[in-house]
């Protein structure tokens, strides 16, 4: 028997499919766990319009939202790592960096280079946790000391964004660790002359980093809510079997104990960079 509209019942299941949702439309915050949509959160700075959480940015992203438009002169770009240990894990680390490589569209964990922040020329860093955590190896280290020795040189302004979970590279060895001693004797030249530095600290700022060069600016400043250490807080619990203050290692904890002078919102960030730049500086 057919329906009323003249087809047999079951004809419509064929006709009518539900349209799929294209795959990365929505996404979920890892601070409340709300299901958001993609366009609005990178629209809104990558900062979730719920709960304020902070995502992670790429070192291109983080460029474009802090450097003004056409400015930023990348330095360095053709440093490459080595392999001076052999290393091998799951895989040969020269086949990691490779993979690592053409996953990010980065060289290495670290950018550098010159750019304008509100009209005013700075010397910029960026580490990337996108690229094997952040971790600080030679290139690192070394993209980093040249480009605090080309603000000594020039006398100017310092901003280093941290956003390394990774700490010292293992796949390195002493090489790596030996970074950490190399960018802090570069910073304290730096200061020496009278150089100023600008630390921000991002979602997650750890290891080495954190024990270094990160800890290091004239003016330390951090995202909100971002997790900033040397071990994280699972692995000290574990440690040394104590329960930790609530909020432990995250920047509203540090500012309220002194280890960080203020937390801005990524709204504000180039904003409070200008603007410590014209009051610290002839």
């Amino acid at each position: 028997m057919a329906s009323r509209e003249g087809r047999a019942p079951n004809a419509w299941h064929g006709h009518f499919e539900p349209k799929r949702v294209p795959e990365g439309v929505w996404m979920r915050c890892e601070g409340c766990r709300a299901t958001l949509f993609r366009k609005e959160v990178e629209e809104n700075l990558s900062v979730c319009p719920e709960c304020n959480h902070h995502f992670s940015l790429s070192a291109p992203d983080r460029i474009a939202q802090l450097v003004d438009p056409d400015t930023f002169e990348e330095w360095h770009a053709d440093l490459s790592p080595q392999d001076p240990l052999g290393f091998n894990d799951r895989r040969p680390y020269p086949e990691r960096i490779k993979a690592e490589q053409e996953r990010t569209g980065l060289t290495e964990a670290a950018l550098v280079g010159q750019g304008y922040i509100k009209g005013i020329r700075i010397v910029l860093g960026i580490t990337d946790s996108n690229f094997i955590m952040g971790s600080m190896g030679s290139v690192v280290g070394e993209k980093l000391t040249r480009a605090i020795e080309q603000a000594t040189l020039e006398r100017l302004p310092l901003v280093i964004v941290s956003g390394s979970g990774g700490g010292a590279r293992m796949h390195e060895g002493i090489f790596s660790l030996m970074q950490m001693a190399k960018v802090s004797t570069a910073l304290g030249r730096f200061h020496v002359s009278g150089g100023l530095y600008l630390s921000i600290l991002t979602h997650p700022t750890m290891g080495g980093v954190a024990a270094s060069f990160a800890s290091l600016g004239d003016f330390i400043i951090a995202e909100p809510k971002a997790l900033i250490g040397f071990a994280g807080p699972r692995v000290i619990e574990q440690t040394v079997r104590v329960q930790l203050p609530s909020g432990f290692q995250t920047s509203e904890f540090l500012l309220e104990h002194g280890f960080i002078d203020r937390i801005a919102h990524r709204r504000d960030l180039r904003s409070t960079i200008a603007q410590l730049i014209d009051y610290t500086t002839p």
